[in-house]
């Protein structure tokens, strides 16, 4: 269960890092990670810190909600 959830919070992330039109890179550089650290999250291989979802949210100005909604 604990993998799902990684690997859905990945998938929002990109999906909304996409719609900015944002490489992994941009986003990257804007929260002050690696490059290979979004691949990563995006890969649902990370345990995020409430620190660095409040900085992902921020970056892309959206609410921390919208990482947490499935869609299909």
């Amino acid at each position: 269960m604990p993998m799902e959830i990684k690997r859905q919070f990945g998938l929002a992330l990109k999906r909304e890092r996409d719609r900015l039109g944002w490489s992994q890179e941009r986003l990257a550089n804007d929260i002050d990670v690696d490059q290979a650290y979004i691949s990563r999250v995006e890969a649902g291989q990370v345990n995020l810190t409430l620190e660095t979802i409040e900085a992902l949210t921020k970056a892309l100005d959206i609410d921390p909600a919208v990482l947490f909604t499935k869609r299909p």
